[in-house]
């Protein structure tokens, strides 16, 4: 497999992941701490790290809205227990 290749397919597979969580709001980012050690947070932080190594500045708030699919305020006030 070529090295292109291999980041399409990890990328598909990460969006892939994002919907999954988008779709599974009953999830709490501390179950997912204490079983897999990463929540929506931490990949929100490694999509705006990943994209400031590319020269592209995100801010927290617009890296968040792209994982939860909405304001985290917005998520937090409808979903978080």
């Amino acid at each position: 497999m070529n090295e292109s290749l291999k980041k399409e397919i990890q990328s598909a597979t990460l969006e892939r992941l994002i919907t999954h969580l988008k779709e599974r709001k009953d999830v709490q980012n501390i179950d997912l701490m204490n079983l897999a050690g990463f929540c929506r947070n931490c990949l929100s932080r490694w999509y705006r790290e990943e994209a400031g190594k590319n020269g592209i500045e995100i801010s927290d708030s617009d890296a968040r809205e792209h994982i939860y699919g909405m304001p985290y305020s917005e998520w937090k006030e409808k979903y978080q227990k």
